[in-house]
């Protein structure tokens, strides 16, 4: 019978779902429903493997291939093409040519070697262990509660406590070559074990069917949270609580303010960083404990877990009783300074004569008494990620320091992964980052026609952008297609009235929160309307001021204090208009708001220079496919203002120009992109027409 506690793993296996695929598409689908749930292992975490009988393609006989993760996949969501697959009888010849310790790393070398039927995924460091486990099926995974044991003093003790002979136990090694020929041995020397605890690592399990090994990872993580359950009933964790966490808006409202400035600090010689925020119960648990200092000096235990959260996090010296926010502030060169200094102490300490030169120095991962958790990485996804793992090491410090002592990994251990040669290797092969990589774009009208146009094109040069729009429903159309099209974690949605100084604020901050501060706006949001001078309403007049001056202004004025708290330079480009410019008939109101956005835009390039804050417009033209402002009335009334009908407008417009061609939303965020970019770094006060030439708004 399944066990139903709440906190235990569900056994997700559906047989009959698994009758009807083929034996690679069994490995799949056991990789999928291992990956579903974090507690069994981490993003990008752990690998699976089945050895199948398949027919050579050059010879026509049967012969055995190890199907196993590829390297850098993710157990949740990888598909068929994310394994590699290897000649067995290849990988078993590769044990004649292994030259000892030593040389162990030369044998990722001649993994290629091995490859079956032309496969182009990479296999992983991990193969060997896989490869020379004498069971049609093996699991790898790192379940918290697993690595709780792995982590603690007496690991091999607790392992043999909880489990009997049925899961053993193996030592620290760095996964290779060599460990993987430590499996084969235990395996040989105990037949009846079903899998084997790896010190500071994780858990091997293994079956006969995909089914068994399945159920022998699920049932094994399990026993170790009943486990866990029963001997920590009634104990605080690390030690109890010395902070109480503030209240979820105070922990935001903290997170905002220091997020740029830490973002500021640790973003330089061009490389921007991307921030993200967690106030998790673990992690407010963690952060308020009295054993937070001591614990997080120990640092993480997986590879894995190090990888993403570096050495060790940076602790930040805060009483959430007194709330001096700004003393923290004011402290924070101190303390990052003081982090980088020791980084690289440990660095000097361990490095070879051979080891890459000294990376990055700054912490990935911010702890916070009272508030939470901020992670900064070159990419949000990496950030967030880096902020799951870390939750991970958490739990398992829970776990190992409440029944035993926890141990982190040895520094020269951590040091040697870190700097691993092909870990280095891995680096270098990786592509070369987009030109917004690591730029966070505020985009005013974002749900709109020049709006989500300007959207995609940053986010296809790799910015993390902020949708901001006050159609509720329109903004969470185009939240969910550019989500779908370049991932959540790249985009982040916000309902604003940029009339609303309030709201503005709360836009920014809830940017902050989200990415970590903000590098370019796009001050977009319009209206539009059509009068004679006679006819024009007060309300029209207020309306037309409202949205496209003081919009533009207080969206602007928030832009430039974030940039200064921030202190690595700005963007903001302002979507104008040809009618700043050159006068049209009937729209006094409009073209008189809009000359105002353009000679705001020269009042800041001249404010911003001196902090490297560059201010450049984009002045479009009859802009009408996708546009919001160009359906209802204000059509009819252009139409109306040169005795025409509405259908007749854009090819009215495409006459008038002097190209004689349309103008389209794309061909705005391509302005706004060259401007947004570093191929414009040294243009500041300039206007862009993109009216498809129109003599009377030439600015000269």
């Amino acid at each position: 019978m399944p066990d139903t506690n709440a906190t235990r793993l569900a056994n997700l296996w559906d047989d009959a779902r698994a009758a009807a695929m083929s034996e690679p598409e069994r490995l799949v689908y056991r990789s999928n429903i291992l990956g579903s749930d974090k507690r069994v292992t981490n993003y990008g975490g752990g690998n699976t493997s089945s050895k199948i009988m398949q027919k050579d393609p050059l010879t026509g006989t049967e012969v055995e291939v190890l199907w196993v993760k590829g390297s850098g996949g993710d157990s949740a969501s990888i598909k068929l093409d994310g394994f590699a697959t290897l000649y067995m009888d290849k990988l078993r010849a590769l044990k004649g040519l292994y030259r000892g310790l030593a040389h162990e790393d030369e044998m990722v070398g001649y993994l290629p070697h091995c490859t079956f039927n032309l496969n182009p995924r990479a296999a992983s460091i991990d193969t060997p262990l896989h490869a020379y486990v004498p069971r049609a099926y093996v699991d790898h995974m790192h379940p918290d509660a697993i690595i709780a044991i792995a982590a603690a003093k007496d690991s091999k003790a607790l392992t043999a406590r909880i489990f009997g002979d049925e899961i053993g136990w193996l030592p620290w090694k760095r996964p290779g070559f060599e460990l993987g020929l430590w499996l084969e041995k235990f395996c040989l020397e105990n037949p009846d074990a079903k899998g084997v605890v790896l010190e500071s690592h994780g858990l091997f399990t293994w079956g006969d069917t995909p089914k068994e090994c399945y159920a022998t990872t699920i049932d094994t993580i399990n026993k170790a949270i009943g486990w866990f359950e029963g001997e920590t009933k009634g104990k605080p964790a690390f030690g109890g609580a010395v902070a109480t966490a503030l209240p979820a808006a105070e922990r935001r409202e903290i997170a905002a303010r220091l997020m740029p400035r830490i973002r500021g600090m640790i973003s330089q010689q061009g490389v921007r960083k991307l921030g993200h925020f967690d106030d998790s119960d673990a992690v407010l648990e963690f952060v308020n404990s009295h054993h937070l200092r001591d614990l997080a000096a120990l640092g993480t235990s997986c590879p894995d877990h190090f990888l993403r959260t570096k050495i060790r996090p940076l602790v930040i010296d805060f009483d959430p009783a007194k709330l001096d926010v700004d003393a923290v502030i004011a402290a924070l060169p101190k303390a990052l300074d003081d982090y980088r200094a020791g980084y690289q102490a440990y660095y000097d300490r361990c490095k070879h004569a051979d080891s890459p030169a000294v990376r990055d120095a700054n912490a990935v991962v911010y702890l916070m008494p009272g508030v939470g958790m901020f992670t900064f990485a070159a990419d949000k996804a990496t950030a967030r990620i880096s902020a799951e793992f870390y939750v991970n090491a958490i739990n398992v410090m829970r776990g190992a320091s409440s029944v035993s002592t926890y141990v982190g990994l040895p520094e020269q251990e951590a040091f040697d992964i870190e700097y691993w040669l092909l870990e280095e290797a891995k680096l270098q092969r990786m592509p070369k980052p987009k030109s917004l990589a690591g730029q966070i774009a505020f985009v005013t009208g974002g749900a709109g026609g020049i709006g989500k146009a300007t959207a995609v094109r940053l986010l296809r040069e790799g910015a993390c952008v902020v949708i901001a729009d006050i159609d509720e429903t329109a903004l969470a159309n185009a939240h969910d297609e550019l989500g779908k099209a370049f991932g959540k974690d790249f985009v982040h949605p916000v309902r604003l009235d940029v009339t609303d100084e309030a709201g503005v604020a709360s836009a920014y901050a809830d940017s902050a929160v989200e990415f970590g501060g903000t590098d370019i706006l796009v001050s977009n949001a319009g209206i539009s309307s059509s009068a004679p001078i006679e006819d024009t309403e007060l309300s029209m007049w207020n309306r037309n001021m409202d949205i496209l001056a003081k919009g533009y202004f207080l969206v602007s004025r928030e832009a430039f204090r974030l940039f200064k708290q921030q202190q690595i330079g700005g963007n903001i480009v302002f979507i104008a208009s040809k009618n700043g410019l050159a006068a049209s008939p009937n729209a006094a109101a409009y073209c008189t708001a809009k000359a105002a956005e353009i000679h705001l835009a020269r009042c800041l390039a001249l404010e911003g220079a001196d902090h490297q804050i560059r201010v450049n417009t984009v002045n479009p033209d009859a802009v009408l496919r996708g546009s919001k402002i160009w359906t209802g009335e204000w059509r009819e009334q252009r139409a109306a203002a040169y005795a025409m009908q509405p259908d007749e407008l854009e090819e009215h417009y495409r006459k008038r120009s002097m190209l004689k061609r349309s103008v389209f939303p794309e061909d705005i965020a391509e302005a706004v992109y060259f401007l947004a970019s570093d191929m414009s770094a040294k243009s500041t006060g300039n206007i862009i027409n993109v009216d498809a030439g129109n003599a009377q708004s030439f600015t000269r």
